[in-house]
């Protein structure tokens, strides 16, 4: 007993740090892909809030892709697998896990449904899967070809222009239009049935585990106010009444977040807490964010992806 008691002791007073090392060392480079409006970085400030240094501090390879702010599935699907390829000839590597947020969902499941042969893994995280009645409400109150309509896409445009251009990607085509089109419920029933994969054949079930070999996983957050602090909860908690009182993160409702192995979703997250967001000011009775990722990488490298 005494020497099993010397044992605990020292395992005590090791930094936890040197616990950590290799936890989220995955087989493949895991890559981040951004939703609607989303960028890989405006100066100091990640989409992917703290998540990529605390992937690769303890042993992943973790690339921040950029794809259009605003743009259809298919033409940010087509942007991102152009940047796996050149990640996989950088890196060596056969696949890459994807993980994508919001219309990031779609966005990777597009790059695994056209590509299989080079991705592992691809998890949505808040993914528009069934689409958002966000996007119904809004294409019903400014309907294509209507005064309303022109006016928002010009405005939305400009803006998903400006976003790329702060964060380097000024050549990436924006569409609003197209996005909206694309995270309608109208919208992901087209596109669900030219990429099934991964999608639960039931309103609120559990997808295929695994399609054409690609391992599909999900998790979402349903509490749009979640911290006082963060001046974008408020309008969360707006746009959440668009779901009559189903579950939802505040812009997709948690059945529709449902892609593959369900994870969870019911975290106490809204939308921007998925990604650690607004800088950092999320629920603080929640489990981190952060934390929720590294944990996701540590399932990938137990299974061997």
């Amino acid at each position: 007993m005494t020497w099993l008691g010397a044992c605990l002791l020292a395992l005590s007073l090791m930094p936890t740090a040197a616990l950590a090392v290799g936890y989220t060392q995955t087989k493949y480079p895991i890559v981040l892909v951004h939703g609607l409006f989303g960028f890989d970085n405006i100066g100091p400030v990640e989409y992917w809030y703290g998540i990529p240094s605390a992937l690769r501090a303890d042993g992943a390879k973790v690339y921040v892709t950029q794809v259009s702010a605003a743009n259809s599935t298919e033409v940010r699907g087509e942007q991102l697998l152009t940047q796996v390829k050149q990640i996989l000839a950088a890196t060596g590597a056969a696949k890459v896990n994807l993980i994508g947020h919001s219309h990031g969902g779609p966005t990777i499941r597009y790059a695994a449904s056209v590509r299989p042969d080079l991705i592992a893994s691809a998890t949505s995280v808040g993914g528009v899967n069934k689409g958002s009645a966000v996007a119904d409400v809004l294409l019903k109150v400014a309907p294509p070809g209507s005064l309303s309509n022109s006016v928002v896409v010009s405005i939305t445009n400009g803006l998903a222009t400006v976003i790329n251009f702060l964060s380097g990607g000024s050549g990436l085509n924006q569409n609003a239009l197209a996005a909206a089109q694309s995270l309608s419920t109208a919208g992901s029933q087209k596109f669900n049935a030219a990429h099934p994969e991964g999608v639960p054949t039931t309103s609120c079930g559990e997808g295929a585990y695994t399609a054409r070999g690609v391992s599909y996983f999900s998790w979402s957050g349903a509490k749009p106010y979640t911290n006082v602090f963060d001046i974008v909860d408020p309008a969360l908690a707006l746009t959440s009444l668009a779901f009559g009182g189903a579950k939802n993160d505040g812009l997709v409702a948690s059945c529709s977040s449902h892609l593959g192995r369900v994870i969870r979703d019911d975290y106490a997250m809204n939308h921007l807490d998925e990604v650690n967001q607004t800088v950092g000011l999320v629920n603080l009775f929640e489990t981190n964010p952060v934390t929720i990722y590294r944990q996701h990488a540590n399932r990938l490298k137990g299974l061997g992806l």
